[in-house]
């Protein structure tokens, strides 16, 4: 779609060139024409009458004006096309930027029915089983676009980069797939918007990047979100939720892996084998408990391996059209689908604090964000 906006601005202004071109060439030569009737006119006074010397200088100064005016013509068109150009192009913007808003929307939907499997699936299931089961259709589902790219996607030369970035992942959500599992969806969403802090924390620490003032008031802040979600000390107080602050540690640390090798290895290696290892990783502790799902289980695992490999297709066809920070903001809609899917699957109704909490989480973020953005 974006190759074909493309094509059709290029077509639109090289018709307009070849417009603007023909029309200086029918200019240069009216221009041609004239000069040569005045020097002929010119000819004639001076062989008859020096009185009429006066008519080759009034059909240079005729010439002259008219091709001013028709210079003119030319140039009022050509601003008009290029107006109408950026007219087009402008026009073309805003309908990328809502079709990229509705990739992310896509992503965010598969991202909330995910979430809603593991929750259902993982009361029934072991969550060891359930991230297994999940990471082992995301690898199947994986092969054939494997195969389909060809034999350098399944090149790599990184294999402890791929244990290592299973090892977080396959931490990181076991302890999402567990924090579902005790909390509801809104309060899991909500906590999860930590990781850009988290991020910042562990990129100062591993990476020794440079953090100002304002970004540690940010960070800060939104760790005061973090206690308002939580609680602590109160009636409704779980410590059990603080596995779900502990899955946002792993994606921050996974986040900060990236940086460190990201453009160092093909992007659908990175996809495959990651998927690969974190179901190897899982295996044991899945196949220690055990439990023999249903037909209906099963289907739902595939959907959920498959909605894996979904949500970030939905994410990758996003970015290409919009830039990663302009659809920050949009990140946070996510907390309204989920506490609407609680709701009506779950019977969950979030907390006033939850949504207190995410009024302070989601701008001390979006700040942080944004402050990352301009320093890179």
């Amino acid at each position: 779609m974006a190759s074909t906006r493309a094509a059709t601005r290029g077509a639109t202004r090289g018709a307009t060139r070849g417009a603007i071109g023909g029309r200086a060439r029918t200019a240069r030569r009216v221009t041609q024409l004239i000069r040569a009737r005045g020097a002929e006119a010119e000819t004639f006074a001076k062989s008859s009458d020096p009185g009429v010397s006066f008519v080759g200088r009034g059909a240079r100064a005729v010439g002259a004006r008219s091709v001013r005016a028709r210079a003119r013509r030319g140039r009022t068109v050509a601003r008009s096309t290029a107006t109408a150009s950026g007219e087009a192009d402008a026009g073309a913007a805003p309908s990328a930027f809502l079709v990229g808003i509705g990739w992310f929307f896509a992503h965010q939907l598969i991202g909330v029915g995910n979430d809603v499997i593991m929750k259902y699936t993982g009361s029934n299931l072991g969550v060891a089983q359930v991230v297994f089961l999940r990471f082992l259709f995301a690898t199947l589902t994986m092969v054939p676009v494997m195969v389909a790219m060809g034999k350098e996607s399944w090149k790599t030369d990184r294999v402890p980069l791929h244990i290592a970035r299973s090892a977080l992942l396959a931490g990181g959500i076991f302890m999402y797939v567990k924090g579902l599992t005790i909390a509801p969806i809104a309060v899991v969403t909500t906590l999860n918007f930590t990781i850009p802090l988290f991020t910042l924390v562990l990129a100062r620490i591993f990476l020794k990047e440079t953090v100002d003032a304002t970004r540690w008031i940010g960070t800060l802040v939104g760790f005061a979100g973090v206690t308002i979600v939580m609680q602590p000390g109160g009636a409704v107080f779980n410590p059990m939720w603080l596995v779900v602050l502990l899955s946002a540690t792993m994606f921050a640390s996974l986040d900060v892996l990236n940086k460190v090798f990201i453009g160092k290895e093909s992007f659908w290696a990175m996809i495959f084998y990651t998927a690969l290892f974190t179901t190897c990783i899982v295996a044991y502790p899945a196949l220690t408990s055990w439990v023999a799902p249903t037909m209906t289980q099963y289907g739902l695992m595939a959907i959920l391996g498959a909605g894996a490999n979904g949500l970030l297709y939905c994410l990758l066809k996003s970015f290409s059209m919009v830039d990663a920070s302009a659809l920050a903001p949009f990140r946070y809609t996510e907390l309204i689908l989920s506490a609407g899917v609680g709701f009506l699957l779950f019977g969950e109704v979030p907390a006033m604090s939850t949504f207190l909490g995410a009024c302070v989480i989601i701008p001390s973020t979006l700040y942080v964000v944004w402050k990352e953005n301009q320093k890179s």
